[in-house]
C-alpha cells in the first residue's frame, strides 16, 4: 500500500467517474478525482439536463394554444424571454453541479480542479501543480467532445452542443447541421421558441440507427412542426457576413444564412493528450479506449467507462458502469453491465422511446419476426384540435414470442419506454403483454392491446 498514493486515481468527475469514485471510497479505497472543467460532466453541465430543460420550455407554446379548446382564455399573448429561460437553466446546473461535489466531498473522495494526465501504468500526473500520484488503479472517465467530421473552411464559425446553452439572445435564424439525436433535439426546440430552423444533413433520413418506420413518422413531423430539412447534403464552407450572421455554402442548393451554425456532426471518446498510448493502452479508430467487458484496458491497472469507450454512450450506462468497475474491483462483488438492452429516448417534440432491437436489426439477425403496430390521435388531441399521431410498434419473434424490441414516437414517450424496458429485459413475451390488463384511458394501454400483426 505504501508504493501507492492512491488506491484509485479518476480522471474525469462526469456521471460514470464519480459514481465510481464514491463507490469505490465507499468499499474502503483511497480515491483522488480530477476534472478540468466543472464537476458534473457533459449531462450535467452541456448535455441531457440543461437540454431537457429547454424542451420544457419549447412545449409550453404548444401548450397554450391548446388550452384554448379546453376552456381556458389567457390574459394576454404569451411572450417568451430568452435570458430568463437561459440564466434559469444555467443557475440549476451550478446547483447540481454543487450536489456532484458534495456527493464526492461526503464521500471523502479527494478532488483536484485540475487536468490529469496519464504518465505510466500507474501515474498521473497533474498539469497545473505539476504533482504526480501514484495510483494502484486508474480510472479514465473523460467522455466525448463534440466535432465537426470532416472539418472545413469556416468550421470554427459554428458553434457545437456546449455553447448552444449560452447564447446572448435568441437568433431569428438558425441553421443544425446533423442528423443524429443532437442536432434533431435542438432544432425540434428552438423551432418551438420561435426560430426559424433550417436541419442540413447528409444522409436520405434523420436519426440513423432507429426503427425505420420511426425515422419516417418524426420526419414528417419536424417537417410539420416548420423546420426546413435539407437531407443528402453537405456543407462546403461557412463565412461571416458584415452584420455578423453566417452564410453557409452547400455541396448542392442555395446557401444558407443564419445568425446560428450548430454543428451537431457527432462527438469523439475525450482521449486525446491524456497519455494514453504512451502507456500502453489500446486505442480504436475513433480514439476509444479499448476495454473487455470488466471495462478494463490494455494494460491491466488502467480502465474506462463511459462515453470515452464508445460502447453505449448514455448517461445511465456510464454511471453502471462506473458502478460495476468499483464493486467488482474494490468491493470483492464482480459484476458486469448489459449492454444488449438499453432504453433511450430523442426528446424532439414528439419524442421517441426505444427499446431493443429495431425490426431492421431483428430481420438481420435471423429472426421470424411478428410486428405489431398502432398509430392513433392521443385523446387530448380531440379537443384541443391539434393534428398530432402516437405511433407505437412491437417486435415480437415468431418462434419464442418474446418481445424483441418496442418502438414508440409521441408524448411522454421516453417516460413510457422506461417501463416498458424493465419487461424486455426481463424477456417478456408477448402474451405477457396480452394478458396484462390495459390502463384505461391512457395512451400506453395500446401496448398491451395490439392483438393483430402487421400484414
Amino acid at each position: 500500500m505504501a508504493d501507492f498514493d492512491v488506491d484509485l486515481f479518476v480522471i474525469g468527475a462526469g456521471s460514470g467517474g464519480t459514481r465510481a469514485a464514491r463507490i469505490a471510497s465507499g468499499h474502503g479505497a483511497r480515491v483522488m478525482i480530477a476534472e478540468e472543467d466543472r464537476i458534473g460532466g457533459t449531462c450535467v453541465i452541456r448535455g441531457c439536463v440543461p437540454k431537457k430543460l429547454f424542451v420544457y420550455a419549447s412545449r409550453f407554446a404548444e401548450d397554450f394554444e391548446d388550452a384554448a379548446g379546453f376552456g381556458w382564455t389567457l390574459p394576454g399573448e404569451p411572450r417568451f424571454d430568452w435570458p430568463t429561460l437561459r440564466d434559469a437553466v444555467a443557475n440549476e446546473v451550478t446547483r447540481l453541479s454543487g450536489l456532484y461535489r458534495k456527493g464526492l466531498e461526503g464521500a471523502k473522495v479527494q478532488i483536484r480542479e485540475e487536468r490529469a494526465v496519464v504518465e505510466g501504468p500507474h501515474e498521473v500526473r497533474l498539469q497545473k501543480t505539476g504533482e504526480l500520484v501514484r495510483a494502484r488503479h486508474i480510472l479514465v472517465a473523460t467522455g466525448g467532445w463534440p466535432t465537426f467530421e470532416p472539418p472545413i473552411p469556416g468550421g470554427e464559425l459554428g458553434i457545437s452542443s456546449n455553447e448552444i446553452f449560452h447564447l446572448p439572445q435568441l437568433p431569428k435564424r438558425m441553421l443544425v447541421v446533423g442528423g443524429g439525436y443532437i442536432a434533431l433535439e435542438f432544432a425540434s426546440l428552438f423551432a418551438r421558441l420561435g426560430v426559424a430552423v433550417t436541419l442540413l444533413h447528409r444522409g436520405d433520413n434523420i436519426l440513423r440507427g432507429f426503427d425505420e418506420d420511426v425515422r419516417v413518422r418524426l420526419r414528417d413531423a419536424l417537417k410539420e412542426a416548420g423546420i426546413t430539412l435539407r437531407l443528402g447534403c453537405t456543407v462546403d464552407r461557412i463565412e461571416e457576413l458584415p452584420d455578423g450572421s453566417r452564410r453557409a455554402h452547400c455541396a448542392h442548393g442555395d446557401p444558407i444564412e443564419a445568425e446560428v451554425v450548430l454543428v451537431a456532426t457527432g462527438r469523439r471518446p475525450n482521449t486525446k493528450g491524456l497519455g494514453l498510448e504512451a502507456a500502453g493502452v489500446k486505442l480504436g479508430p475513433v480514439g476509444e479506449v479499448m476495454v473487455d467487458e470488466n471495462s478494463a484496458s490494455s494494460v491491466p491497472s488502467i480502465h474506462a467507462v463511459g462515453d470515452v469507450t464508445n460502447r453505449v454512450n448514455l448517461t445511465p450506462v456510464a454511471i453502471r458502469e462506473g458502478h460495476a468497475f468499483a464493486d467488482s474491483v474494490f468491493g470483492g462483488k464482480p459484476w458486469t453491465v448489459d449492454h444488449l438492452t438499453v432504453a433511450s429516448a430523442v426528446f424532439t417534440t414528439p419524442e421517441i422511446g426505444s427499446v431493443g432491437l429495431t425490426e431492421q436489426q431483428a430481420y438481420a439477425a435471423g429472426y421470424e419476426l411478428s410486428v405489431f403496430e398502432s398509430a392513433f390521435r392521443p385523446m387530448k388531441a380531440t379537443i384541443s384540435g391539434r393534428q398530432e399521431r402516437i405511433y407505437m410498434k412491437l417486435i415480437v419473434d415468431k418462434k419464442s414470442d418474446r418481445v424483441l424490441g418496442v418502438h414508440i414516437l409521441g408524448h411522454d414517450a421516453g417516460e413510457i419506454i422506461q417501463a416498458v424496458g424493465i419487461a424486455v429485459t426481463m424477456g417478456a413475451t408477448k402474451a405477457d403483454f396480452d394478458r396484462t390488463v390495459a390502463l384505461h384511458p391512457s395512451a400506453a394501454e395500446e401496448l398491451v392491446t395490439m392483438r393483430t400483426p402487421r400484414a
